[in-house]
């Protein structure tokens, strides 16, 4: 073998060497760590009791804004961020974790650290807003960063597809945005959206005409976050020339 090929096979590998396999923002790394410990201390340091006190005041409750303010404690004021911290079990914290590092990591590479924890909170609000909407009053416990993780998804709609469709799992961040016209027309983007749209409505009449075990999925909670992510991601991105290009 000439000395070429050796040349090339040894740039080759060292091109290998130095992509890491996970190469995640610190910011989506710290959230996530910050949800697992969270769940580990309520699962395995927390009486029963206890942790339902922290469900009663951390998690969501449509309920609770039927109620005088000055009549009940202050958990309606930070519900609507806490409960996004919160999971019902291991299977919901992984699931939702899957999808907040595909789909996440794009988003904060993209805006930073602090506009990354801005959208994180009014992702979730917005989410469980248009969940009370169709919940009004209802006394149900709504908790999971589903809702956060469906406006990730609906910001990275606004940029993450390539002109040839593809999604490119280092790069992606440095698309040009699309204007909501140009997403509505990208046939990517209407397929992801399509896709996504659909599975959550099949979760809702699945919910509303069969049992449900194991808990309700908020899946109006995911569609708010998907349209708080899809239409105001532009209040958040903070491209640079170079990412705007054509």
């Amino acid at each position: 073998m000439s000395s070429d090929g050796v040349e090339m096979q040894r740039d080759g590998a060292d091109t290998r060497k130095r992509e890491p396999a996970f190469n995640l923002p610190g910011g989506l790394v710290f959230m996530l760590a910050l949800l697992i410990v969270i769940h580990v201390v309520r699962t395995y340091f927390l009486l029963s009791v206890t942790d339902e006190n922290v469900l009663l005041q951390f998690a969501f409750i449509p309920g609770r804004y039927t109620i005088p303010f000055a009549e009940q404690d202050l958990g309606w004021l930070w519900s609507p961020i806490t409960y996004s911290l919160l999971h019902g079990s291991w299977e919901h914290l992984i699931f939702n974790a899957f999808w907040m590092v595909a789909f996440g990591a794009p988003v904060v590479r993209r805006i930073g650290l602090t506009r990354f924890f801005i959208f994180w909170c009014l992702s979730a609000i917005a989410a469980v807003t248009f969940h009370t909407a169709l919940h009004w009053g209802a006394m149900i416990l709504v908790v999971g960063a589903s809702g956060v993780v469906s406006g990730l998804m609906g910001a990275a709609a606004r940029f993450v597809f390539s002109p040839s469709g593809r999604i490119s799992r280092q790069f992606a961040h440095l698309n040009r945005r699309l204007t909501v016209a140009e997403a509505l027309s990208n046939r990517s983007v209407l397929v992801f959206s399509g896709i996504w749209f659909l599975t959550n409505f099949l979760i809702g009449f699945g919910q509303i005409f069969g049992s449900v075990a194991g808990g309700a999925v908020a899946w109006e909670a995911h569609i708010g976050g998907f349209l708080f992510g899809f239409f105001f991601f532009p209040l958040f991105d903070v491209a640079t020339a170079e990412t705007r290009r054509d």
